[in-house]
């Protein structure tokens, strides 16, 4: 493989980020929806993410999978909705809205700080060139 620079360390980052912030809107998106059984209601999703090493031991990062929460549909009883089993249950969406709040401010604020990364390489990048001149 070879060496990563540190455009490639924030791209990478900023690629998983972007992951990260897309299954947090799809979970959002999806709470409080109700299904007909359990197995057919939606549980959040999460990125597992893994680190990937060049030859020279920088590290960067790389979305390894989207596992889905194991965390269970709540059932409640609602008899008048037309998805209701026979029983007149529903399961809502596995999905704690608070926490996939606070996901999505705290990957918004990765993102900016590798933003960030990639302006301030960028700004030494074109102060050196002008030194050179």
């Amino acid at each position: 493989m070879s060496g990563f620079s540190i455009f490639d360390i924030s791209g990478r980052a900023m690629s998983a980020q972007l992951v990260r912030l897309n299954t947090t809107a799809s979970n959002l998106a999806n709470a409080g929806t109700v299904a007909g059984s359990e197995t057919s209601a939606f549980r959040s999703m999460k990125p597992v993410f893994r680190t990937v090493m060049d030859d020279a031991g920088r590290a960067t990062v790389q979305v390894d999978q989207v596992a889905t929460s194991k965390m269970a549909p709540t059932k409640r009883y609602d008899p008048n909705n037309p998805l209701a089993d026979k029983d007149g249950n529903v399961w809502e969406a596995a999905v704690d809205s608070a926490a996939e709040l606070v996901e999505m401010v705290e990957t918004a604020r990765q993102y900016q700080n590798n933003v960030q990364v990639l302006e301030t390489a960028k700004g030494l990048i074109n102060e050196t060139l002008r030194l050179g001149q």
